[in-house]
């Protein structure tokens, strides 16, 4: 009797561990969307976030406004995308989120509407590399071709533009980033964004043409990032 209490109990401080953290996860989901809009990156419901906890995708629903979500409103989806918390509908970009953390090792995934980086999937096939934050993403950020939003064809070609790169470009719709966690996966969002603006601003000089790194420059750039921020003492 002793042994089999020990394991109920187990199982008890364990579900309550995993709801614990589901209930953080999520908290910084919503702040992370709400960030998205207060910083101008999207617009209304546009864009979408998610996180992973274990085997279970919490993300944003489809068409509510991110300042209105609250702790019962938790959405999320095994890896298959069956539904297994909360009523509210998942958000139409499922397909792009669960390809992405099916395919790396991705634990957040931000993808925006950001204007600046919208602007320039209409114009290149990659970003041009302008500053050595390139590095951050990978390489230089391609731009995944067009397709119709919430499809597998753009889960597809959203995954072929992330091969050893942790950012793309979606042509004509915007940008997806992912990370080891939420502020990762924001970071690189932010990053893109004004690198786009970047060589946008550069670009608009008539006359000029934007200086653009070397991949040997950004091969070292890349060595240095590795050893940035304060060592974990």
């Amino acid at each position: 009797m002793t042994e089999q209490r020990h394991t109920e109990d187990s199982g008890g401080t364990d579900a309550a561990a995993t709801r614990d953290a589901i209930g953080r996860a999520w908290d910084e989901l919503v702040a992370t969307a709400r960030r998205t809009v207060t910083d101008g990156l999207v617009v209304g419901t546009s864009g979408n976030v998610s996180v992973r906890v274990g085997d279970t995708v919490l993300v944003t629903p489809t068409g509510v406004p991110y300042d209105r979500l609250r702790p019962e409103d938790a959405v999320g989806v095994d890896l298959e995308g069956r539904q297994v918390l909360g009523d509210l509908t998942p958000t139409s970009e499922l397909p792009m989120h669960l390809a992405l953390y099916r395919a790396t090792d991705a634990r957040a995934v931000v993808h925006t509407h950001a204007v600046h980086a919208t602007a320039v999937s209409l114009l290149v096939t990659e970003v041009p590399a302008v500053h050595y934050m390139t590095a951050a993403l990978g390489g230089p950020v391609r731009v995944a071709p067009y397709a119709l939003y919430g499809t597998e064809e753009l889960a597809s070609a959203m995954l072929g533009a992330l091969r050893e790169r942790t950012g793309c470009l979606l042509r004509n719709h915007g940008t997806v980033t992912y990370g080891s966690g939420l502020a990762q996966a924001y970071d690189r969002t932010a990053q893109l964004e004004w690198m786009c603006r970047l060589w946008l601003t550069a670009a608009a000089l008539p006359g000029r043409t934007p200086a653009l790194l070397s991949p040997d420059q950004l091969r070292e750039a890349e060595g240095k990032l590795k050893g940035y921020g304060q060592s974990a003492n």
